[in-house]
């Protein structure tokens, strides 16, 4: 019960990483708000009493104010926000994308964690303090893993939490990012299927030492450290939870034990 007594928001909790978190959370003692544009309310439908489901948009300030509120009527206060939600925008090139293309991705992938950042941190130092975890990347880290604004959106993320760390000095409110890889869910389905479609299934995630792509229970189990007082001095950290996938840079990867021909 590592968050027993702890109020939780979390963004994106319809489906894939959020909705794992969501479950987590509240395994391990959370009362949680969640919020999606799809699916949060069946999400909070399996969780039972100590969860309510919202219909929200990320990037919008009036939806994360008013998940704030909830979050302090329903439960009395807030300790942790999840700013999970995100959206992929797709993989044209620089070239391929328009203006309207950017708008959209940064302003739900990057203004929506400043938002969170910005509405939930007061809220939290009422409560004496507590965590603030946003979903970054490893496209955000480097090239080859997104596209041109997904990418730069999250190497904002990573830039956000480092910079509101030091904004939040003496708040005893932690602000840190969790980095995935490769992790199969709705955002990712087209290219698991592609592969499958392909007969290349177990290609998916080869690029990384432990050749497989991750699941979202995976990501959680990062979040619920970052959010529980295990990481009490963990603060403005990016942590890559992708296999080994950015631990080098690119080269012919040979099994253990194997030899070059």
């Amino acid at each position: 019960m590592r968050l027993k007594d702890k109020v939780a928001i979390v963004t994106g909790a319809g489906s894939g990483i959020g909705r794992a978190a969501a479950m987590l959370f509240a395994a391990e003692g959370a009362k949680l708000i969640l919020a999606d544009l799809d699916n949060a309310d069946e999400t909070a439908e399996a969780i039972g009493a100590n969860a309510r489901g919202y219909a929200a948009d990320a990037g919008d300030e009036d939806s994360i104010r008013r998940l704030v509120r909830q979050a302090e009527e329903h439960f009395g206060g807030l300790d942790i926000m999840f700013a999970n939600a995100g959206i992929s925008g797709g993989l044209k090139g620089i070239f391929e994308q328009t203006p309207e293309d950017w708008q959209e991705i940064l302003r739900v992938n990057l203004i929506g964690p400043w938002l969170a950042v910005k509405h939930a941190a007061p809220a939290i130092k009422e409560r004496g303090g507590g965590s603030i975890i946003c979903t970054a990347s490893v496209a955000g880290l480097r090239a080859g893993a997104g596209g041109p604004a997904y990418s730069a959106s999250k190497a904002g993320v990573i830039s956000l939490v480092e910079t509101a760390a030091a904004q939040l000095v003496g708040s005893n409110v932690r602000v840190n990012a969790i980095c995935p890889g490769l992790i199969e869910t709705g955002m990712t389905a087209p290219i698991y299927q592609w592969a499958r479609d392909k007969g290349r299934g177990a290609s998916i995630g080869q690029l990384n030492p432990l050749q497989r792509g991750g699941e979202p229970d995976e990501i959680a189990k990062a979040a619920l450290f970052l959010a529980s007082d295990e990481s009490s001095y963990v603060n403005g950290h990016a942590m890559v939870v992708d296999g080994g996938l950015s631990a080098s840079h690119p080269f012919r990867k040979l099994a253990y034990g194997q030899t070059a021909a």
